[in-house]
């Protein structure tokens, strides 16, 4: 049975300073083991700076990291052995074919498994035989995920995975990280294709000028969003009447249907709007994007 309360990952009170530059401020979150955390914010908001952290290949000022139990700075070939990794700028050699390019990574771990590379290359519609200098932006990000993938890591860290590919295969890469999870696995993932992080994710960090403002489980944040409504009715006296309530935000009127955000307790909306003669009622919750917005609104991302 699947043991989802392990600890994999722990950030505790993560600080990193440039200077007059902007890195990381006080930065605490955890990942279990069979969790999915989506990390998310406006470019230069300290997301390259939290993954290099994670992976030692910088050290904070403050606070530690603890990998599987361990810290990562004292046991970083330790951990980065059972984590895959994929850079927002990765760099592959052109000059190599796919295949050529992964067995060489896979030389430097110790471990090269031609079956399962060859099945997640069919998986994502990779050809391997292929110099890295001819592919496409997507064909490369493809090569990039199966090296990150090909080890069967315990935990992934993925930074902007699905830059470059085409929705069927970004369709498929979903179908293989929920499996990784199925299996026990952890991956922390940071995007910026928000649909991607909602159909994934168990938990949501936001980060905005270094400092976390919103760490909750996704279910929770949704929960907590204003929610979409839109109302149809027979004629325009009840939407008069439902303007008139000034319960609705952001109002919109299009003939006889309204559509608006509520951010209040449902209960009361039902009972105010069971009062007035209406067609339809739809409430709906706020997607990922939508609520990303609302942190966000004087963020240009």
């Amino acid at each position: 049975m699947k043991d989802s309360k392990i600890t994999v990952l722990n950030l505790k009170n993560l600080t990193k300073s440039y200077g007059k530059f902007r890195g990381v401020e006080d930065i605490s979150l955890s990942l279990n083991k069979g969790e999915i955390l989506g990390f998310l914010g406006p470019n230069g908001a300290g997301k390259t700076t939290t993954i290099n952290m994670l992976l030692n290949f910088m050290k904070p000022d403050s606070g530690y990291i603890e990998i599987f139990g361990l810290s990562n700075q004292d046991h970083g070939l330790e951990t980065r052995a059972r984590i895959g990794y994929l850079a927002g700028d990765m760099s592959l050699d052109g000059r190599m074919t796919g295949w050529q390019q992964l067995e060489y990574l896979g030389n430097i771990r110790g471990v090269f498994n031609h079956e399962y590379i060859s099945g997640l290359a069919d998986r994502l519609s990779c050809d391997l035989t292929r110099k890295i200098k001819n592919l496409s932006r997507g064909n490369k990000q493809k090569v990039g995920l199966i090296s990150a993938l090909m080890h069967q890591p315990e935990l992934l860290i993925l930074d902007e995975p699905t830059s470059g590919l085409d929705p069927i295969v970004q369709a498929e890469f979903n179908k293989i990280i929920l499996e990784h999870k199925s299996e026990g696995g952890a991956a922390f993932i940071s995007s910026h294709v928000l649909s991607e992080v909602q159909e994934l994710c168990d938990k949501v960090a936001f980060i905005r000028e270094g400092k976390l403002i919103a760490n909750k489980p996704l279910k929770d944040i949704i929960k907590g969003a204003p929610k979409n409504i839109r109302l149809s009715a027979d004629d325009l006296t009840a939407i008069k009447q439902i303007q008139d309530l000034r319960i609705i935000k952001n109002i919109h009127i299009d003939g006889t249907v309204l559509t608006g955000i509520y951010d209040d307790d449902i209960n009361l909306l039902l009972s105010k709007l069971a009062r007035l003669k209406l067609d339809d009622i739809s409430i709906l919750d706020a997607d990922l994007e939508a609520i990303f917005m609302q942190y966000y609104e004087d963020t240009n991302v």
